[in-house]
């Protein structure tokens, strides 16, 4: 480990993935330990056009104990290399082996026996997607998922229309740039430069996003088809997202207040299909990231958080 890029108590560790068709592969696993730290851990993994500067919410682990990670997976943030497409995949499972080697490291290296793995937005389809095919494994014990993106947030007829072209595309063209992708109304309600009180790498989280690649959108489109025929992750899940999302492509006050990215309604609809000991929670006020929500929202995040917590994730 090597001190990180928010200085101590944060240490990282670049995980060597080998080569793709791009070159070398990385990711970066990054830890903080407790103060008092009692056998439990986190493994917290991004979303799309994200990386890890949350340090709030590592402070809200380590406070109780618990021993605070985070994965930069490839591509991403602190593992974003000169030569590589920012964020490209071509299918979810490139991810285990980060997750895999992270959940190593923790267990055999670090000596944990308890692992709670937090997803938000992307994040959350990719490691529920790893629990379910590592389930029987004891991989982990509990997950908590910060609105997830389970499903498109198209209508309908426009998903109808656009799933055969990109899964066409993804598979033939998979660096073809897709003509969609995010608005910067989000970056513009979290980053301190404009509506927001956070400061960020924009570099690493431009504010209208980085593209989407066919490949990408495809692997997208693979992975929220496996979920909603249902999964089987044996670990209790908390699911938590906003009451209400903002649709609109250009900035206005309500996006202060609502999920500027997804379909709330969608994240509700799929909490079921993950396992059988689910619950969901929606935040007042709640942004994409409830984690970066104004303070009431913030909190009453944490309050559940912390509740559920206290019933599955024991120490």
């Amino acid at each position: 480990m090597e001190t990180d890029l928010l200085g101590m108590p944060y240490e990282r560790h670049t995980i060597d993935l080998g080569t793709d068709d791009e070159g070398p592969v990385t990711a970066t696993l990054v830890r903080r330990h407790a103060e008092q730290p009692d056998g439990r851990a986190v493994l917290y993994v991004h979303g799309f056009s994200d990386y890890f500067f949350q340090s709030h919410l590592a402070d809200f682990y380590t406070s109780r104990g618990i021993n605070f990670y985070a994965l930069d997976l490839r591509k991403y943030g602190r593992s974003l290399l000169p030569h590589q497409t920012p964020n490209f995949c071509r299918d979810l499972s490139e991810y285990y082996p980060e997750l895999d080697e992270a959940a190593r490291v923790i267990r055999a290296e670090d000596g944990h026996d308890r692992l709670l793995v937090t997803g938000h937005s992307t994040g959350c389809l990719i490691t529920a997607l790893w629990a379910h095919d590592r389930r029987g494994t004891g991989a982990v014990d509990a997950m908590f998922f910060n609105s997830p993106f389970f499903d498109m947030n198209v209508p309908r007829h426009i998903k109808l229309a656009m799933t055969p072209i990109a899964l066409r595309k993804g598979r033939t063209q998979p660096y073809y740039k897709m003509p969609v992708g995010l608005n910067d109304v989000y970056g513009s309600s979290i980053h301190r430069d404009r509506y927001g009180e956070w400061e960020y790498k924009l570099e690493w989280k431009p504010l209208p996003g980085f593209p989407v690649y066919a490949g990408w959108l495809r692997a997208i489109l693979v992975a929220q088809k496996r979920l909603h025929v249902g999964l089987d992750i044996q670990a209790p899940i908390i699911v938590a997202s906003s009451t209400a999302s903002y649709k609109r492509a250009r900035w206005g006050e309500a996006a202060r207040a609502a999920d500027s990215v997804l379909d709330v309604d969608h994240m509700a609809r799929w909490t079921p299909a993950l396992g059988r000991r689910t619950t969901l929670v929606r935040v007042e006020g709640g942004l994409h990231d409830l984690t970066l929500s104004a303070e009431p929202s913030r909190k009453q995040l944490f309050d559940e958080l912390g509740r559920w917590m206290d019933a599955y994730f024991t120490a």
